[in-house]
C-alpha cells in the first residue's frame, strides 16, 4: 500500500462529504437542544416532553461523536445478482441531504458482507475496499475482487480467509494505550460470525490469548442494542468483568461504537450497600464458591425464625396477656408455609403475634388497641426480633460468620475444615456498616438476599435489577455460586459468556465448559464458539507460551498465530539483585520500544517489594491495581493481568508464579501471552521445567549469569 491508489483521492472526496454531513448533523441536533432548552416552565406534560425530547437529542449527539475515530473502514461493490449497489462501511450512518446513504452503520444487514466475504462465498460482491486511515485522512487503499475478478491468492490462517490482511496488519502493530479499543475496522470472519449471532440462549466463546474474545464480546454487545433496539434498550444490557482494572482497560470500546448506555460491572457492584475489596484464602474462597452454601444459608436463615422458648406476659393496664409458647411455635411454622422469602413474613407474624395477645384478653380488644398499647414495650419487640428478625444479608452473614456454633447448625453438610474457613471471628453487635467483605462473600451476600428477600417499606432501594442480555468475560473462573447469581439476573437467559479454559486460575478453575454451563440459563439449548486466530500475539512469543499448555489445559490446540514473525523472547536469568536488574532492563526495554507501553508482571509476593525498588531508584512506574495501564511502565500482579494486553511485557520470577499460584501453569501461560511485540523473562531461580526444555541448545542461559548480562532465546 505504499504507491497511491488510483482512486485514493476520489475515495477522500467522499469521506470528506461524509465528515462534513456528519458535522452538519450535529450542529442540527445541538440547535434542536437549545430550542428545546427555552422555557423552563408550563406544564407537567410540556416539562416531561421537554425531557424526553432532551434524552434523545442527547443520545444522538453522543451517536454523533466519534472523536478522532476513522469513521469509514471500507467499501463494498455487490454484482448485479445482488442490486449492484455501492456502500461505504463504517462505524455510524451517515446520509446526505436527500437522504441517500453516504456512510452505512457496520451493524446494519447490507454491511455483513464486508466481515463475511470470501472467496467460495462471496455474498454478492465484486470487490471489497478497505481503507487504512488516521482521523479524517485516509492513507491508502486496499481492494479485494471475487468472482473472475479475482486475481490473487487469499491470504489464510487456519483454512480461514483473512479479511483486509494489510489494514489488519497496520492495527496490531500500532502502540497501545494503556485501554482496548474497537476492531470494527478489521473484524475477521469467524469474530462477526460471533457478534451477529442470534440473541436467544446462552453463546460460549472459547478463544486463546489474542484472538480477540473480549473485544468481540463488547461488539456483540454493540450489535444486539442496534439490532434488537426495542427491547434492549429499556432492560438493559451488562458486562461483567473480572476485576477493576480490567473494566478501565475496556471502558472506551463502547463509547466508540456509539453505544454508551451498557453497564460494565463486577459482580460487587450487583450487591448493594456493601464494602468489598481484597479475596480469601483459597479453602474459604472455594467452599463460599460451592452449591452448599445455599443449603447453609437457608438453615442460617431457618435458624433465626424461632418459636418462644417461654412464654410472653405482657400488661395491659390491669389485665396481663399472654403468648405461649405453643402458639408461636404455630405461628412461625404457618409464616414459613405462606411466604417465599423471609423479610416478607415479618408483617404477618407481627400482626399474628398481637391477634394472640388480643385474644388472651377477656376482653377480646382489636389488634391495633393491643398494639398500641403493649407494642412499645422492650419484652414484646425483643420476642418479636426473637420469633422473626428483619435481617439485611450483612446482618446474617455477620452473624452466621461471627459464631462457630451457628455455622456448625447451619452447616451440616459442611466439613469441620471448611466450617472454620468459614469462621471470621466477629465481635457480636458489630455494626455491619464497617465491614469490609470480600470477592468471595458477594455471591453469599447475594444468596442470603435471594432468601430474606427486600425489607418491609424499602423495594426500591433493595431490588435485584435483571438485564435483557449479559456479557461475561473470564467466565473460565466463576463458581457456581458467582455463577447462580448472574443467571437470577438474566431476564430471558440471553447470555454471552466468553473465556478460556487454559487461562482458568481462581479457586474455582473449570477443565471444561460443560461445568459452567451446568450453573447458567437452560431454557434453550446453549450455542458454542471458538476463536481460533490469534491476531495479537507475534508466533515466537505463542510458540513459548504454548509450551504451557500441557501442564495448562491438556489437550487445548493453542491459536494459530497471523503474525508469524516477530521478535524472540528474551531471557535474563541473574545471580543477585533480581529486582535491581527487573528496573534496569524496564528501563531498557522502554528506550528499545520507542512507543508504546510495558508491563512488569510479577509475583503477587514480589509486587510490593519491586514498587518500593523503582521508587528507591528513583523511577517512575503506575501500579496496575491503583492506575491501571495509564503509565508508559507499570507493574500488574499477575492474578490481575488476565484480559489486558500491552506492548511489551516483563515476566518477573516465572518460577514463582508457577510455584504460588493455585492454578500456577495457567497463571504463567496467562503472563507470557499479554505482549503485542516484545517478551522478556527475568528470573534467578531455574525455569519451569516446559521452558527450560529447549535451553540446552543454550548454554549460556543455564548458568547463573553476571547481574545485567541478557541471553537471547
Amino acid at each position: 500500500m505504499n504507491d497511491p491508489h488510483p482512486e485514493l483521492a476520489a475515495e477522500q472526496a467522499h469521506l470528506d462529504l461524509a465528515h462534513a454531513r456528519l458535522d452538519e448533523t450535529r450542529s442540527e441536533a445541538l440547535r434542536l437542544k437549545n430550542m428545546v432548552e427555552v422555557g423552563a416552565g408550563g406544564t407537567n406534560q410540556a416539562r416531561w416532553e421537554r425531557e424526553m425530547i432532551n434524552e434523545n437529542i442527547a443520545g444522538r449527539l453522543r451517536d454523533l461523536d466519534i472523536g478522532d475515530r476513522s469513521l469509514c473502514f471500507g467499501r463494498i461493490d455487490q454484482n448485479e445478482a445482488a442490486g449492484a449497489g455501492s456502500y461505504h462501511i463504517g462505524r455510524v450512518a451517515v446520509s446526505d441531504r436527500n437522504q441517500d446513504p453516504l456512510i452505512v452503520d457496520w451493524r446494519a444487514p447490507v454491511a455483513e458482507a464486508f466481515y463475511r466475504a470470501t472467496g467460495r462465498d462471496p455474498q454478492g460482491l465484486v470487490r471489497r475496499r478497505h481503507f487504512v486511515s488516521r482521523g479524517r485522512q485516509l492513507l491508502g487503499l486496499e481492494d479485494e475482487f471475487f468472482g473472475d475478478a479475482a486475481l490473487t491468492q487469499r491470504a489464510t490462517v487456519n483454512g480461514r480467509e483473512l479479511r483486509g490482511r494489510g489494514a489488519l496488519i497496520a492495527a496490531l502493530e500500532t502502540s497501545r494505550t494503556g485501554r482496548l479499543s474497537d476492531i470494527v475496522g478489521t473484524i475477521q470472519a469467524e469474530q462477526d460470525e460471533i457478534i451477529r449471532a442470534p440473541l436467544p440462549g446462552v453463546l460460549v466463546v472459547q478463544g486463546g490469548p489474542g484472538t480477540g474474545k473480549t473485544v468481540v464480546a463488547l461488539h456483540r454487545a454493540a450489535y444486539l442494542l442496534y439490532t434488537h433496539r426495542f427491547p434492549l434498550e429499556g432492560q438493559g444490557v451488562l458486562v461483567i468483568g473480572p476485576n477493576r482494572l480490567f473494566l478501565g482497560y475496556i471502558e472506551q470500546v463502547l463509547p466508540s461504537l456509539g453505544e454508551a448506555g451498557v453497564e460494565l460491572s463486577v459482580l460487587a457492584d450487583l450487591v448493594r450497600n456493601v464494602r468489598v475489596s481484597g479475596r480469601d484464602p483459597i479453602a474459604a474462597g472455594r467452599i463460599k464458591g460451592d452449591l452448599r452454601m445455599v443449603k447453609l444459608i437457608r438453615r442460617a436463615v431457618r435458624d433465626r425464625e424461632r418459636p418462644l422458648r417461654t412464654d410472653l406476659v405482657v400488661g395491659m393496664g390491669v389485665r396481663r396477656l399472654r403468648l405461649r409458647v405453643a402458639e408461636s411455635e404455630r405461628i412461625v411454622n404457618e409464616a414459613r408455609r405462606r411466604y417465599r422469602t423471609h423479610n416478607a413474613a415479618r408483617k404477618f407474624v407481627v400482626n399474628s403475634v398481637f391477634d394472640a395477645l388480643a385474644a388472651s384478653h377477656p376482653e377480646m380488644p382489636q389488634r391495633a388497641e393491643v398494639h398500641e398499647a403493649v407494642g412499645h414495650h422492650l419484652e414484646v419487640r425483643e420476642a418479636l426480633n426473637w420469633m422473626w428478625p428483619v435481617l439485611t444479608p450483612a446482618q446474617l452473614l455477620h452473624d452466621l460468620f461471627g459464631s462457630r456454633a451457628l455455622i456448625r447448625s447451619a452447616g451440616i453438610d459442611v466439613s469441620e475444615a471448611e466450617q472454620a474457613a468459614l469462621f471470621r471471628g466477629w465481635q457480636p453487635g458489630k455494626e455491619t456498616s464497617g465491614i469490609v467483605w470480600t470477592v468471595d462473600d458477594v455471591p453469599v451476600l447475594d444468596e442470603a438476599y435471594e432468601r430474606l428477600g427486600p425489607r418491609p417499606k424499602s423495594h426500591d432501594d433493595d431490588d435485584v435489577r435483571t438485564y435483557g442480555h449479559i456479557v461475561v468475560d473470564e467466565a473460565q473462573d466463576l463458581s457456581p455460586m458467582q455463577l447462580r447469581m448472574l443467571t437470577r439476573r438474566s431476564l430471558g437467559g440471553s447470555m454471552t459468556v466468553v473465556g478460556d479454559i487454559a487461562q482458568s486460575t481462581g479457586a474455582w478453575a473449570h477443565a471444561d465448559w460443560d461445568e459452567v454451563l451446568e450453573h447458567l440459563p437452560d431454557r434453550r439449548p446453549p450455542r458454542r464458539s471458538e476463536l481460533t486466530v490469534g491476531y495479537r500475539i507475534p508466533g515466537p512469543s505463542m510458540d513459548l507460551a504454548a509450551k504451557m499448555l500441557p501442564l495448562a489445559a491438556p489437550g487445548l490446540t493453542p491459536p494459530t498465530a497471523v503474525r508469524g514473525d516477530g521478535d524472540e523472547p528474551r531471557f535474563d536469568q541473574v545471580a543477585d539483585d533480581l529486582l535491581g536488574h527487573v528496573v534496569r532492563v524496564a528501563q531498557e526495554e522502554l528506550r528499545d520500544l520507542g512507543q508504546g507501553n510495558v508491563a512488569i508482571i510479577t509475583p503477587t509476593s514480589l509486587y510490593q517489594r519491586l514498587a518500593d525498588t523503582f521508587e528507591a531508584n528513583g523511577v517512575p512506574v503506575g501500579l496496575g491495581p491503583r492506575d491501571g495501564l495509564d503509565q508508559s511502565l507499570t507493574i500488574v500482579p499477575v492474578n490481575l493481568v488476565k484480559g489486558l494486553e500491552v506492548d511489551a511485557a516483563l515476566v518477573v520470577e516465572p518460577a514463582a508464579i508457577f510455584d504460588e499460584e493455585p492454578q500456577g501453569a495457567r497463571s504463567l501461560y496467562v503472563a507470557l501471552t499479554r505482549a503485542t511485540r516484545r517478551l522478556r523473562l527475568v528470573h534467578e531461580r531455574p525455569l519451569p521445567g516446559p521452558l527450560a526444555s529447549d535451553l540446552p541448545d543454550h548454554p549460556a542461559a543455564i548458568d547463573p549469569a553476571p547481574p545485567g548480562q541478557q541471553h537471547l532465546f
